[in-house]
């Protein structure tokens, strides 16, 4: 199993699918938008956490498509159905490769880019713990995704549709977990339904993304 994630940490870096292209999205979104709405600190104050959310979530999106395609071209991925490691755990791992590679660094990043858009200072940890608890559930559900349209072509843009519905309620509860965080408030309850998302996609979407998978390399 190390030898299998340090191989897709390779190879996500090799092939132009790691921490750099995202980090490089996200700045990109963070310093845009004072563009768009103008430079007015109270505005930008109450737009940043799910501006930030927002940023972090599309950078996701830019990797997925060489998740598996690299594994499909070559029949990697034959192999790895007939290895006597279970295909679940086989994702799983490729999850965890993607989030260390683009989730971790967009976590990381995340504070000094919160500096830009004048998150407020109370903000930053929650947007940092907001953002560590529900980045591996878009790893996770990205993988399904990937599974789903492997193989495919022209599978990028219809991978983008499929999870961007599934990622909406990370979304929603990861920025307001930050918004609470910012402006004081009782954050309980974001941060509980944060959490069971990102568990349940960890238990539950690695079998449906080894069954679709199995089904497509058939």
């Amino acid at each position: 199993m190390i030898a299998l994630l340090t191989r897709d940490l390779k190879l996500a870096l090799r092939a132009g699918g790691g921490f750099g292209l995202g980090l490089a999205f996200f700045l990109i979104v963070t310093v845009m938008v004072p563009f768009a709405v103008g430079p007015q600190s109270a505005l930008l104050a109450t737009i940043a956490p799910g501006v930030l959310w927002l940023g972090a979530l599309l950078a996701c999106l830019l990797s997925l498509d060489r998740l598996l395609a690299l594994d499909w071209e070559d029949g990697t991925l034959d192999l790895l159905a007939t290895a006597p490691l279970p295909l679940e755990a086989v994702l799983s791992i490729k999850a965890m490769a993607h989030w260390l590679t683009t989730g971790l660094p967009l976590v990381l990043a995340a504070p000094v880019l919160g500096v830009l858009l004048n998150l407020p200072g109370p903000g930053f940890a929650w947007l940092v713990a907001s953002l560590a608890l529900g980045t591996p559930a878009l790893s996770v559900i990205g993988t399904f995704g990937a599974a789903l349209t492997v193989g495919l072509k022209r599978g990028g843009l219809l991978l983008s549709l499929l999870v961007l519905p599934l990622y909406v309620p990370t979304l929603i509860f990861g920025a307001e977990v930050a918004r609470r965080g910012a402006t004081g408030q009782d954050l309980s309850t974001p941060l509980l339904m944060l959490g069971g998302i990102t568990a349940a996609s960890i238990a539950l979407l690695p079998f449906a993304s080894a069954a679709v998978l199995r089904v497509n390399i058939r």
